[in-house]
């Protein structure tokens, strides 16, 4: 029996299991590049659903400063992350190449696991690449500018870096949660990250 999906291709783009020489996890994947304030930034193509034109969002009240809104699409409820200010940086200023990257994520909130999509906001999705294994470094203690959980390494490409982004912790549906009941009124954030 054959477990290709319908109109994909078995091929090289799947990485082979198991970790190359030197012991870490196999990262060779295609990858969509994205720029946020001037940086470029990259996540695994597997992990995208799709990519839509920024639209007008629903806001949220007594949410986190990330959590910018919600949209409707094809109707579900998408929340909608500030990538930048998740970063603890200003707001992404809407703009004409502004867009969202939707993600499904899986994770635990409230003890119960949920399966949902994300949107995350960004200045503008860029193209995709293919890196191989030796393209990625391992991600820097410090200096990258936004908290070394959220990389998964550094790929070296067309003669500068770009930041591979672990989606799992960017968008921890635990840490999100946390972050959400920090910001009702008369509670503090207890170190959310960890």
């Amino acid at each position: 029996m054959n477990n290709t999906t319908a109109g994909q291709p078995a091929g090289p783009e799947e990485p082979a299991p198991g970790p190359p020489s030197g012991g870490r996890q196999s990262m060779a994947a295609r990858y969509l590049t994205f720029t946020l304030q001037g940086e470029v930034y990259a996540l695994d193509i597997r992990e995208i659903t799709e990519i839509i034109e920024f639209r007008s969002l629903t806001v949220v009240p007594m949410m986190p400063a990330f959590i910018r809104g919600v949209l409707n699409l094809r109707g579900r409820v998408l929340p909608v992350v500030d990538l930048a200010a998740r970063f603890g940086r200003d707001a992404t200023a809407v703009a004409r190449r502004t867009g969202i990257i939707v993600v499904d994520m899986t994770g635990r909130a409230e003890g119960v696991d949920q399966a949902t999509g994300i949107g995350i906001m960004v200045d503008a999705v860029n193209k995709v690449i293919h890196l191989n294994d030796d393209d990625i470094e391992p991600p820097p203690a410090f200096g990258a500018g936004i908290r070394s959980d959220f990389i998964s390494g550094m790929a070296k490409h067309e003669g500068g870096f770009v930041i591979v982004l672990d989606v799992g912790k960017v968008l921890s549906m635990d840490e999100m949660a946390l972050l959400g009941k920090s910001a009702l009124p008369g509670h503090e954030l207890a170190d959310a990250a960890g």
